[in-house]
């Protein structure tokens, strides 16, 4: 079962996308651009997360089989210069080969070697309240209406969400907003925006607000199943 919320999307840099991935940020780039093109759509993108870029490791993804070490390059120092990123690099390739061998390559590259950056909290958030996250937030409580709660990544309640709730900020789409009784007045994903939800039971149940199809969909968690058809543990 899923509800569709009323939706609001934001225009975003057409060279340039971005999205968080373990302790960094993922850029993914239209190669065909002029380098010029693609330092005004960084810019803009990068102003966009505030502090969030502030020592930040950042992997470049300009597509297809080609380096295009003349972009990548300048478009490194131009980060470094005018974002303070502690790292940029790009993306290692996979060679092809059996699922498990690839499966131990992420498990090298991904959770064990990871320092979380969520950030747990334990507690109600009361109304007038605002909480900040720059990753992923954890909240052991509730919050109340009129209360207002905001990560980079997903956002996980184990209690009630009678306030608003904005997760994935500003541009990872794939985030989600998750609580135990979810009852929220808005919630936001990225650039897209949904009033006016409620339960789809009178009971408390865990549900989650994701993105699909340009809106915002709730869905109750047990029965989706969000995360059980990974094949194997990955970082989000």
């Amino acid at each position: 079962m899923e509800r569709t919320g009323v939706m609001r999307k934001r225009k975003d840099p057409s060279s340039v996308k971005l999205k968080g991935v373990g302790d960094g940020i993922r850029v993914s780039l239209d190669s065909s651009q002029p380098l010029e093109i693609l330092q005004a759509d960084l810019k803009l993108a990068f102003e966009r997360l505030n502090h969030v870029a502030f020592n930040a490791r950042v992997i470049l993804e300009p597509g297809g089989e080609e380096d295009h070490k003349e972009l990548i390059d300048p478009l490194a120092a131009f980060l470094k210069e005018n974002f303070a990123v502690r790292s940029v690099t790009c993306p290692v390739r996979k060679r092809a080969g059996s699922e498990e061998r690839l499966r131990q390559e992420d498990l090298v590259q991904g959770w064990q070697n990871r320092r979380s950056e969520a950030l747990i909290l334990a507690g109600r958030v009361r109304s007038g309240q605002n909480i900040t996250a720059r990753r992923h937030l954890v909240l052991l409580g509730d919050v109340n209406p009129g209360g207002e709660i905001v990560a980079g990544g997903d956002i996980f309640i184990l209690g009630s969400l009678c306030g608003t709730a904005a997760a994935g900020q500003p541009d990872h789409e794939e985030a989600i907003v998750l609580a135990l009784d979810f009852r929220p007045i808005q919630v936001q994903i990225s650039g897209v925006i949904a009033g006016g939800l409620s339960s789809m039971s009178s009971e408390s149940q865990a549900e989650f607000a994701h993105v699909k199809d340009g809106a915002i969909r709730i869905e109750n968690y047990m029965e989706t199943g969000l995360f059980r058809r990974l094949s194997w543990l990955q970082v989000r």
